[in-house]
């Protein structure tokens, strides 16, 4: 029997919010900021058009994204003036170290704006609190460079330590799209650890169309195949990258005249033979299989190391 002074908890009863995090799911469901998020969008998209430009802000040519680690520079730089504006004497080297965050904070923008053109809308939602936290933080530390050459230290210190609470709130923001929302994160299932060693029937070949992309199953993981002839192209289906269906993807040739899909989500382009990124956004291999045509005309794959 339950007492007066109970609790009930009912299905469907809305319970506090106990941390931040809770706090910051509600930012993925802020549809008010879609009309921003679109118009921003397109700025990119006519600005950054697909290239060897946009692969490097993405992080391709380094193999994972490359905005999480500028984030170090202007975070470290911004930090460590802050220490120093504690200490006596340190004005000089605390003016030195704003000015390098400062420096470092335009290609952590750039690329942490490539990025975010290309996550789905909740993360983006997330993400342009978290851009226009760490933009502001920006400016009050460029404030705070033109107060302290002007010999206003106090006002330059009073705008650092503004502009370091802005941070910090951006960052927690970035760490939730990263941890949280899992934006950046290889999405790609994870064969070597899925499927076990040696060769596995996958499906007959004269079942397989001819150079048209299709969805296979290995147990429970969901793999792309491509016949091309009497070769068989099998990688993980889930993209790299968020996680796309790659069946539903073009096939297309890169500028070897090699075979390459592209996803339908965001275009992250894959070669098929054995899942390198061609172009981003995504910046991880798809994992791939080696495959086989037995005697009785089996398609059997084992997963490439």
């Amino acid at each position: 029997m339950i007492g007066r002074g109970s609790k009930l908890f009912r299905h469907g009863t809305r319970r506090p919010r106990n941390h931040p995090a809770d706090v910051v799911d509600g930012l993925e469901h802020m549809n008010g900021l879609d009309g921003t998020i679109r118009g921003i969008s397109a700025v990119i998209s006519r600005v950054l058009r697909p290239g060897p430009v946009k692969d490097a802000l993405h992080g391709v040519p380094i193999g994972h994204p490359a905005h999480p680690s500028l984030t170090d520079v202007p975070m470290g730089c911004w930090m460590s003036a802050a220490v120093l504006d504690l200490t006596p004497g340190g004005e000089r080297a605390a003016r030195t170290l704003v000015t390098a965050g400062l420096v470092g904070a335009l290609p952590t923008a750039l690329t942490g704006w490539t990025d975010w053109s290309a996550l789905h809308r909740g993360q983006q939602r997330v993400g342009l609190v978290h851009a226009a936290a760490t933009g502001a933080a920006s400016a009050l530390y460029a404030a705070s460079l033109v107060a302290r050459r002007q010999g206003r230290t106090a006002v330059g210190r009073m705008l650092g330590f503004a502009g370091l609470s802005l941070l910090l709130s951006g960052g927690y923001l970035g760490g939730h799209l990263a941890f949280r929302l899992a934006a950046g994160a290889n999405h790609a299932d994870k064969l070597a650890h899925l499927v076990s060693l040696g060769w596995h029937d996958l499906c007959k070949l004269d079942e397989l169309p001819e150079g048209w992309p299709v969805q296979r199953r290995l147990g429970y993981i969901s793999l792309f195949v491509l016949r091309q002839g009497e070769e068989v192209h099998v990688l993980a289906d889930r993209c790299a990258h968020l996680g796309g269906p790659l069946h539903q993807g073009r096939i297309v040739s890169d500028e070897n005249a090699e075979s390459c899909v592209v996803c339908p989500w965001h275009g992250s382009t894959f070669r098929v033979d054995d899942g390198a990124v061609v172009h981003g956004p995504a910046t991880s291999r798809q994992p791939a299989f080696h495959t086989r045509i037995s005697e009785e005309g089996m398609v059997q794959v084992q997963p490439v190391p």
